[in-house]
């Protein structure tokens, strides 16, 4: 099989049946391992002097291990199947559509519901949210992650093949893990925040880009060009600035981490302030609108090929 043809499946593959719980109750997911191994790293080296050079050695010899692993299990002569099994393995959208949708769950039943599953996929404090702002985060998280857990694997597997796909991953994992502008990560984790700002440059931009494109909408594409730069990150502005503009909400804004009030701007300022659930379950929609067209246009890669 081709990597069009093994993106193409996986894809498929990932959105109906996503990850098992059952399988990675008995043996430990991927991400899992890298996340290991990251967090060995940083109990071993992230103290004392020099902590960003130590943080630079340890994302370069953790992505030349992971784009070597990954260039190891393409060479088994399979067929291509036990790289399907991982680029389906990792890829998210399933996971990521559960989450969001567990906050809207969460919301039906009581706001503290809501607040708890919100938690696990935003890293603000949450106890003190509204609905309105549990709403919030769970759209922007919903737009983020389509980038990083979904186009930007497949843009990089298309790319390099499965060692660029296992390499975006372990960086991505170490950005979510030790790339925070905190006491303990800022020297340490500022090779893997740069790192990851860089693998996901080109992603966001084509994440958001895409959004805008199935929605037919001009207006959400001019927007996101205006005000995808208002986000206190590189990339993550593009995808939740075409999301704002499609929704018709603002997004962004001020939130709590560590318990500091942040002075971010809102993104689409002109859009409704006061959020809902229903728009959690917009946002899904915005979602699966947009896998199905990345799908169509793997599809027409592969036949134009």
């Amino acid at each position: 099989m081709s990597t069009l043809e093994i993106l193409l499946i996986a894809l498929i593959l990932d959105y109906f049946i996503g990850d098992p719980d059952k399988v990675w109750t008995k043996i430990p997911h991927p991400a899992v391992l890298m996340g290991n191994s990251i967090s060995w790293f940083d109990k071993k080296y992230n103290f004392g002097s020099a902590r960003k050079i130590k943080g630079l050695i340890t994302i370069f010899f953790l992505s030349l291990t992971a784009y070597l692993t990954g260039a190891l299990i393409h060479l088994i002569p399979d067929y291509g199947i036990i790289e399907l099994v991982f680029v389906t393995i990792l890829l998210a959208h399933n996971s990521l559509i559960k989450h969001v949708r567990d906050v809207a769950k969460g919301l039906n039943s009581s706001l503290n519901e809501g607040r708890n599953a919100v938690a696990c996929i935003v890293g603000r404090q949450t106890k003190s949210l509204d609905e309105s702002n549990v709403s919030r985060a769970a759209v922007e998280s919903a737009a983020e992650n389509f980038s990083d857990a979904v186009i930007a694997p497949a843009f990089w597997y298309m790319l390099f093949g499965l060692p660029g796909l296992f390499l975006y991953k372990m960086v991505n994992t170490a950005d979510s893990m030790v790339g925070y502008k905190s006491a303990k990560y800022l020297e340490f984790g500022f090779g893997s925040a740069k790192l990851d700002d860089l693998l996901n440059l080109i992603p966001a931009r084509f994440c958001g880009a895409l959004m805008c494109l199935v929605h037919f909408s001009l207006k959400s594409f001019n927007v996101m060009i205006k005000e995808a730069r208002f986000h206190a990150s590189p990339n993550a502005g593009w995808p939740e600035a075409a999301m704002a503009s499609i929704l018709n909400v603002a997004l962004s804004g001020p939130r709590i981490y560590d318990g500091k009030l942040s002075d971010d701007d809102f993104i689409n300022e002109t859009g409704r302030y006061n959020m809902e659930r229903n728009d959690i379950i917009n946002a899904i929609k915005v979602l699966n609108k947009s896998w199905i067209a990345f799908v169509i246009f793997i599809l027409i890669l592969i036949i134009s090929s």
